[in-house]
């Protein structure tokens, strides 16, 4: 293929921050004459417990190209290792019917993983976005993984763009270019959405701008799963005794999250909390929104560390789901313990808002996503890449662009 001919890229979504992130990839690729974009969901996208987000896909517009099922009920380390066999045979389907000349990844989920494998076995171009990076669980093993199978690069910071050079893939296709969810944080004013609950029989949410509130997301720790109610238990007692408006989302689908649901429903139940509102999904504009105007982000999602450098919302990152990850100053780290996250949230409230971070980009991610998609000759055998003085000075040989 030539590098000026017109490119299929199929875009990958696995869930919600999947989706977020990935969105303003998707509008300038449909923008750009130069490419064709095509969009396969999986995993949580349809699932209506988690708020059926292929649903905010098509009311913005873009199709739905291929559909892969791969999800089982149990959330526990088999399921979600039979889930990526699974994932595996659906992907490839997907790809054998669509023919795309590249297939686009981010992170580091399970059923990314399986796409990626899918992907390069069926002889696919693969480009990853976000590889390189730290954190805790299995999702750092998934990432390496990915970014050993992937030909073409798109890390958000310069560090991560040092070590994929440091793992052996060739600088020529390693390419800094951020993280692509700024692209659409920055722009965004400061006024609350009204907030529309679309999971289940909850009813529809509202939060007084007034008055401050917590943002709380809290994922299994895969590696951990056997912790995870103690854990949860922890962060709802200290929240019971901070009792400030809380806005909720659910966990993912992963090993241990039907531990912290009934942790949740359980304590709603018993003590039927006011302050307390809890839902499966938001749209990524109004989760954004939501997480622009937090008093503080309380939690282990990674869109805490990500997603609030580019706003400067503090938050209190929970336990090892993270650990490894480059962070702004505006994130405050703690074990998953009563004492611990009361003293730093308390903490966090008394400094308030800190100045937003460069750290994951400056909202152009897009824009050099799509320059590069379009220049970029797909290739089919990766090779390791080592210079003789490998493991000496690699620091800024992977591409920073501008």
């Amino acid at each position: 293929m030539k590098a000026d001919a017109v490119k299929k890229i199929c875009v990958v979504l696995v869930d919600r921050a999947n989706y977020g992130r990935l969105r303003p990839v998707m509008t300038a690729i449909r923008q750009d004459p130069a490419l064709v974009l095509q969009t396969v969901c999986a995993g949580t996208m349809m699932l209506e417990r988690f708020g059926n987000a292929a649903g905010d896909l098509k009311a913005e517009g873009f199709d739905v190209d291929g559909c892969v099922f791969l999800e089982m009920e149990g959330s526990l380390p088999v399921t979600m290792a039979k889930g990526i066999g699974l994932g595996v045979l659906g992907f490839a389907s997907e790809f054998h019917r669509l023919q795309p000349d590249v297939v686009l990844v981010i992170g580091d989920r399970s059923e990314a993983l399986a796409a990626a494998i899918a992907a390069v076995y069926s002889n696919f171009c693969l480009a990853h976005i976000q590889g390189g990076e730290l954190s805790g669980s299995i999702d750092e093993s998934a990432r390496h993984a990915i970014t050993k199978l992937a030909h073409l690069h798109f890390p958000s910071t310069e560090r991560a763009a040092r070590y994929i050079v440091q793992m052996g893939e060739s600088p020529a296709h390693v390419f800094n270019v951020g993280c692509p969810s700024g692209d659409y944080i920055l722009p965004l004013d400061d006024a609350l959405p009204a907030i529309l609950s679309r999971g289940g029989d909850e009813e529809n949410l509202s939060l007084d701008p007034a008055v401050p509130f917590f943002l709380v997301i809290f994922h299994p720790v895969t590696t951990q799963w056997e912790t995870q109610r103690h854990q949860a238990e922890q962060l709802v007692q200290a929240l019971h005794q901070l009792a400030q408006p809380t806005l909720w989302i659910s966990p993912n689908i992963d090993a241990g999250a039907d531990s912290i649901a009934a942790v949740l429903h359980a304590y709603q139940k018993r003590h039927q909390p006011d302050w307390l509102q809890v839902v499966s999904n938001l749209d990524p504009v109004s989760y954004q929104k939501i997480l622009k105007r937090a008093a503080c982000a309380i939690g282990n999602s990674s869109s805490f560390i990500r997603d609030s450098s580019f706003t400067g919302t503090p938050v209190v990152l929970i336990g090892d789901r993270q650990t490894g990850r480059e962070h702004g100053p505006n994130v405050m780290t703690c074990a998953a313990e009563v004492g611990e996250i009361l003293g730093a949230t308390r903490r966090q409230l008394a400094h308030g808002r800190y100045a937003a971070s460069p750290l994951y980009g400056d909202g152009k991610a897009s824009q050099r996503i799509v320059r590069i998609l379009k220049s970029f000759v797909p290739y089919p055998q990766k090779r390791l890449h080592y210079d003789d003085d490998a493991g000496c000075d690699l620091r800024g040989r992977a591409r920073v662009v501008g």
